[in-house]
């Protein structure tokens, strides 16, 4: 794997995970309790001997940048291999004087430098996608097939299919038609026979449409060929140079993926999919000791748990739980959740720094409000963003069931029924949302 450059897509200004997305990029997001978002596909990059890793955004970088540095930077590289993971942001050149214009323009912009690396494969990935894969078989495959382009599929049955960009494939697998969320007849038309890719009779049956992940591999001459000769106005992968591309003649090939993959660029979907993280066997596990999730090193404390009832959660490092009941909860880094809290169903960030009781004492400063859950406050399905500060006997519950609402000046929006307390923000002692 020596040959293939990974660049992974960081996405635009984030607006459908807004507001987890107003001070940082959507890659820095946190992720799992210790992790962030960008930890997944460079994670599987370095199970896949992967080694070479860029991360392309345009928009609040500064903490991704930090975090990958601190996380990877010490420990990918090696004497005889140039190993990195680096962030590429947006920026103004002679030739280039404009923002990223889509994925595939991004992209464009960094041509030059990808083809300094000598590598003869893209590997195109999202960071935003939640999911485990061996990117080796994948990168096999499209050298076995001597595609120009390779796509991976994810198999799909009819409920979810019209929620996807699908493909439709020859008996060689080629990529021979594509739709983008189709619907009715123009759905029906996208069936194709899946035993094709691989899959058994039986679940091709159950399964008859492939949909686009948004993962590819690409040769190299293949990548300069329809960015800068044959498309150098098109500005999206998904929707306009792959199509392209195969309506030209390029060969451009399905390669099956048959395991979990969400997308969890909306709010509701990172809600559910953290949440899910707590099942006892959930379809996405950080405990894979085969392919583990790799982060950042921080060496914090053990978490303290005292006198709590908690069911069904996950607590990550250097937390302080006191006397609380928790029910579904996934609790992030250096938490803080005081006596007599009540918290269901909710998704709590944690906090960047330990605050001393010297800079923020309640008895000693009076109106300030500690970083953490104050005590007695009750929250149900809920993301508490980083370093919140939420005060005593706070009833974060939504009980009229609303499900948009901008409060951004109060410290809190409501997506799709989910309150999300914003980063930074100060809700005083005794509010009710």
């Amino acid at each position: 794997m020596d040959n293939v450059l990974s660049i992974i897509l960081g996405g635009g200004a984030g607006t459908r995970l807004y507001p987890l997305t107003k001070k940082r990029a959507k890659p820095a997001v946190p992720l799992g309790a210790n992790y962030r978002l960008i930890d997944i596909p460079v994670s599987n990059c370095i199970n896949s001997d992967i080694n070479k890793v860029y991360c392309l955004t345009q928009f609040n970088s500064a903490s991704l940048n930090r975090h990958l540095s601190q996380a990877y930077n010490t420990n990918i590289g090696t004497y005889t291999r140039q190993g990195f993971v680096e962030v590429l942001a947006a920026q103004q050149s002679p030739i280039n004087k404009a923002w990223f214009q889509g994925t595939a323009d991004a992209v464009r912009q960094y041509l030059w430098l990808f083809a300094e690396s000598g590598c003869e494969e893209y590997l195109i990935l999202s960071g935003d996608h939640l999911y485990r894969m061996d990117y080796r078989p994948f990168i096999r495959d499209h050298r076995a097939k001597n595609a120009d382009i390779t796509v991976a599929a994810l198999p799909t049955d009819e409920k979810r299919a019209s929620s996807f960009g699908l493909m439709k494939i020859n008996e060689h697998a080629t990529i021979i038609e594509f739709s983008e969320k189709p619907k009715g007849d123009a759905l029906k038309a996208m069936q194709c026979d899946t035993t094709i890719l691989g899959l058994d009779a039986e679940r091709a049956k159950e399964m008859p449409y492939i949909a686009s992940m948004g993962i590819y591999v690409f040769n190299a001459k293949a990548m300069e060929q329809v960015l800068q000769d044959d498309f150098p106005e098109a500005n999206d992968f998904g929707g306009e140079i792959i199509p392209m591309a195969a309506q030209k003649g390029m060969k451009v090939v399905a390669h099956l993926y048959d395991g979990y993959w969400e997308d969890i660029g909306t709010v509701d979907a990172f809600f559910h999919a953290n949440l899910e993280c707590n099942d006892p066997n959930p379809k996405f596990s950080f405990y894979d000791r085969n392919a583990p999730i790799y982060t950042q090193s921080r060496f914090l404390p053990p978490s303290k748990v005292q006198d709590c009832e908690i069911e069904r959660s996950t607590i990550g490092d250097g937390c302080t739980i006191k006397q609380a009941k928790l029910k579904n909860v996934m609790v992030g880094l250096r938490s803080t959740v005081n006596e007599g809290c009540d918290l269901e169903d909710t998704l709590v960030m944690g906090a960047d720094y330990y605050e001393s009781l010297e800079e923020c004492d309640p008895a000693s400063l009076p109106g300030c409000t500690p970083i953490g859950i104050g005590a007695g406050t009750k929250i149900r399905k809920a993301i508490i963003d980083k370093n919140a500060r939420i005060g005593e006997n706070c009833q974060i519950l939504n009980e009229a069931g609303v499900m948009d609402k901008d409060c951004e000046s109060e410290g809190y929006i409501i997506r799709d029924g989910i309150i999300v307390v914003i980063k930074d923000a100060v809700i005083k002692a005794g509010t009710v949302i």
